[in-house]
C-alpha cells in the first residue's frame, strides 16, 4: 500500500533563487494543517454534516481525507469547501504518507469500526516513533498486530467500540500521540482519563489547540490536572469551521523579510490564535525585524544585519529549521534548545540541519537537544531535504543570500504548502509582475 518511490527521489535538484534586492511581498498562506486535520478527525466524529471552508489542501490533509474516505466517512467537494458526512465507521486500507497527524490521529478512529483497517506510508514513516500511541490505544481496549515493531505498517482490528478509560503514556516524544487519544475520547464507551507520565510535553500550544477544538465541537474536558486530560463520553456537534491560514508556514515568507532587509506582510493573521506559529512575531523581533500586527495581518521588515537568536523552541519546534537557517546568517552566536524530540520528525532534523550547513561551510556544533551556530562565509552546494518539507523550506531561505544553493527535493514541500517554489518566485518578484513558477515535481 505504501509508496514504492523514495519520495526524496525526484530528478533534478532545484537551484535557490537569490534574492536581488528587498522584497516587498504580501503572501496569501493556504489554511492550517492542524486546524484542517483536527477538524476532519472531528467532523467525521459528529453526529451531523459539517462544512469546513478554507482548508489546506496539500498532501497531509489530502491523505486525511482519504483515510476518513477509506474507513466509510464521506468528504465531499464543495468548490475550495470540503463537506464532511458521518457514517458507520467500517474499516479500510489508511495511507499515511509521511503525514504524522494521519497515522496518529486515524488509528484511533480504527479501533471504533466494525473492521480491520492496514495502516502504512512512505517508507521514511516506518521509523518514526508510534509505539506510544499503539499502548495507549490498547490500554483503552484496542486490538492491534505490529508484530512488535512499534511502527508502520500495523494493523488495527476494529470492534466496532472502544472501553477508554484510564491510559497512562509518556508523549514525550511527540504532543500528536495525546491529541490522537484526545480527538477520539469522547466515542470511548467510558470517555477518557489520559495522563502524560514523563519528561515536559513539547509542542504544548497543539494539545491546547485539540482541547479548544474539541470544546468547540461540545465535548466535555477537564484539565485541572497537570499533565492529566479527562474526556466524559458523549456526542460531537462540530459546527461549520473557517480555517485560519497556516502561520508556521509563513515563517519561511516572514524570514526572508530579514534576510534581504526587505518587508513581507501575512493577510488575515489572526489576532487571537492557538497556532504555535503565532510566536514567530516574537521569536523574529528578537532577531531584529520590525513586526506589526494588525486586522491587515502580520507585517515583518527587516533593516540591519540578523541578530543571534537564544532560545527554547520547545512549544514551537516545527519552526526550528527556519529559524536555524536564519541564525545560520547572523551576526553572532545562537543557541537553540529544547528540541530534542525533533529527532523524530520527518527526519532528525538536528543531525540533518547539522550536516547541511556543515556541508555549505557553516560552524555548528549539535547539542543533545539543539544547535549552536557561530558565524561563518557560507557556499553554495547541495542541500539535502531529507523528504522533508521543513528542511527544503530552511534550504530556500539560505539560498536567499548564498548563491548556488541546490535543494534535492523541493517537491517535498507538496506535504503542507501545494506550491511553494511558485510561491517563493512570485515572494521575489518585482511588485506587480508575475514570476514563473518551477512546477513542483511529486511521487507517490
Amino acid at each position: 500500500m505504501s509508496s514504492s518511490t523514495d519520495p526524496g527521489a525526484t530528478g533534478r535538484p532545484w537551484t535557490a533563487p537569490v534574492a536581488q534586492g528587498p522584497v516587498s511581498a504580501t503572501v496569501a498562506l493556504p489554511g492550517s494543517k492542524s486546524l484542517t486535520n483536527r477538524a476532519l478527525v472531528l467532523a467525521a466524529l459528529s453526529a451531523a454534516p459539517t462544512r469546513i471552508s478554507a482548508p489546506l489542501r496539500a498532501r497531509d490533509t489530502l491523505l486525511m481525507a482519504g483515510a476518513l474516505r477509506s474507513l466509510g466517512i464521506g468528504v465531499r467537494d464543495d468548490g475550495a469547501d470540503w463537506v464532511v458526512e458521518p457514517g458507520e465507521l467500517t474499516g479500510g486500507p489508511v495511507e499515511c504518507g509521511l503525514a504524522g497527524t494521519v497515522m496518529r490521529f486515524v488509528p484511533p478512529l480504527a479501533a471504533l469500526a466494525t473492521g480491520d483497517s492496514d495502516f502504512d506510508g512512505d517508507p521514511p514513516a516506518r521509523t518514526r516513533p508510534m509505539s506510544t500511541l499503539l499502548d495507549g490505544l490498547r490500554q483503552a481496549g484496542a486490538l492491534i498486530s505490529d508484530q512488535g515493531r512499534g511502527a508502520l505498517p500495523f494493523t488495527v482490528h476494529g470492534t466496532g467500540s472502544l472501553p477508554g478509560g484510564r491510559v497512562r503514556i509518556d508523549a514525550a516524544a511527540s504532543s500528536q500521540f495525546v491529541s490522537a487519544l484526545l480527538l477520539a475520547g469522547p466515542r470511548f464507551d467510558k470517555g477518557l482519563d489520559l495522563i502524560h507520565v514523563g519528561a515536559s510535553l513539547p509542542s504544548l500550544p497543539h494539545i491546547e489547540m485539540t482541547v479548544a477544538a474539541l470544546r468547540a465541537a461540545g465535548a466535555s474536558v477537564d484539565t485541572g490536572g497537570a499533565n492529566r486530560w479527562r474526556i466524559h463520553p458523549g456526542t460531537l456537534q462540530a459546527s461549520d469551521q473557517v480555517i485560519e491560514p497556516d502561520l508556521s508556514n509563513a515563517a519561511p515568507f516572514l524570514a526572508a523579510a530579514l534576510v534581504t532587509g526587505g518587508s513581507v506582510t501575512a493577510p488575515l493573521w489572526p489576532l487571537s490564535t492557538n497556532q504555535p506559529g503565532a510566536l514567530l512575531a516574537d521569536l523574529l523581533t528578537s532577531m531584529g525585524a520590525t513586526v506589526i500586527c494588525n486586522e491587515a495581518g502580520l507585517t515583518v521588515t527587516g533593516a540591519g544585519p540578523i541578530g543571534p537568536l537564544v532560545a527554547d523552541l520547545h512549544d514551537v519546534s516545527e519552526l526550528t529549521p527556519v529559524l536555524v537557517a536564519l541564525a545560520a546568517l547572523a551576526d553572532g552566536e545562537s543557541v537553540i534548545t529544547g528540541v530534542a524530540h525533533i529527532r523524530g520528525h520527518e527526519t532528525d532534523r538536528l543531525a540533518a540541519l547539522a550536516a547541511e550547513l556543515t556541508g555549505l561551510g557553516g560552524d555548528v556544533t549539535e547539542t543533545a537537544d539543539g544547535l549552536v551556530l557561530r558565524p561563518a562565509a557560507l557556499h553554495g552546494g547541495r542541500w539535502r531535504s531529507y523528504a522533508d518539507h521543513r528542511m527544503a523550506q530552511a534550504g530556500a531561505v539560505l539560498g536567499l543570500a548564498v548563491p548556488g544553493v541546490e535543494i534535492d527535493d523541493i517537491g517535498c514541500t507538496t506535504k503542507t504548502l501545494a506550491d511553494f517554489p511558485g510561491m517563493w518566485q512570485q515572494l521575489l518578484a518585482p511588485p506587480g509582475s508575475a514570476a514563473p513558477s518551477e512546477p513542483v515535481r511529486t511521487v507517490g
